[in-house]
């Protein structure tokens, strides 16, 4: 009897959170509440660095005033499941149907799990090359042919990397749906790449929801925001001005 009213309880708990995190996100009109919450969290945890004066190098010889590196999600559990709960919210609103949730090597491999449990959906995920022994796998995981996906990636640049993905769950069989992605700088060769690829895909937050939180809490000024948003418009040839 212990047993059956502890049972009890446990599940009207589980089913009133579930309820209050189904109500918080639906009230969030256009996605406009998480973005900025994404934004203020990756800042907060220093998940994303602007340092327009100290500008960092990235591995391509670009000089650039932000650094970004998501990974960094997983170690803060508030932050995390945040994250994994508005990437499961928006996908079933999006693609309710979808069969399986595929990561991206090796940056969104653990949030595409977390997002995976979730929704009790099955994982997959995509290597950035092939193995070079045994099956040589670029996606890893079970997959049916003609099975709905929906990609996590954990951030976009150029979107290269994620089309790639795209393109290899494609040549398995897969119907890919879209891409989710954490953060965006929001380049215009990434939408146009996406556009060519005939991808649909989102963030939870970007380039400029990032900038605007920066700003509003004092972590940047107004001129570190002119040298953003020139760094955003010619990345290549911004520290040679």
């Amino acid at each position: 009897m212990l047993k059956l009213i502890s049972d009890k309880c446990f599940f009207a708990i589980k089913s009133l959170l579930l309820l209050k995190k189904t109500l918080y996100f639906c009230g969030m009109t256009n996605y406009n509440e998480i973005s900025k919450n994404v934004a203020n969290d990756l800042l907060q945890i220093k998940a994303i660095k602007l340092s327009p004066a100290n500008p960092f190098t990235w591995a391509s010889g670009i000089k650039s005033p932000i650094y970004c590196d998501n990974r960094k999600t997983l170690s803060f559990p508030k932050v995390r499941n945040f994250v994994c709960d508005a990437f499961a919210e928006i996908i079933k609103q999006k693609y309710p149907n979808v069969d399986v949730i595929a990561g991206v090597a090796t940056g969104a491999i653990a949030q595409g799990v977390l997002v995976a449990e979730a929704l009790n959906k099955p994982f997959i995920y995509v290597r950035s090359g092939a193995k070079k022994h045994g099956l040589e796998n670029l996606v890893e995981g079970h997959l049916e042919n003609g099975q709905t996906v929906v990609v996590i990636e954990d951030l976009i640049s150029t979107g290269g990397s994620s089309i790639k993905a795209v393109e290899a769950l494609r040549k398995a069989g897969a119907e890919v749906l879209g891409l989710f992605a954490i953060f965006t700088y929001g380049f215009k060769i990434a939408a146009g790449n996406f556009e060519n690829a005939n991808c649909q895909w989102e963030t939870l937050t970007n380039y400029e929801t990032l900038i605007d939180s920066a700003f509003a809490s004092g972590y940047i000024g107004k001129n570190d925001i002119e040298q953003l948003k020139k760094w955003r418009e010619d990345p290549e040839g911004w520290d040679k001005k």
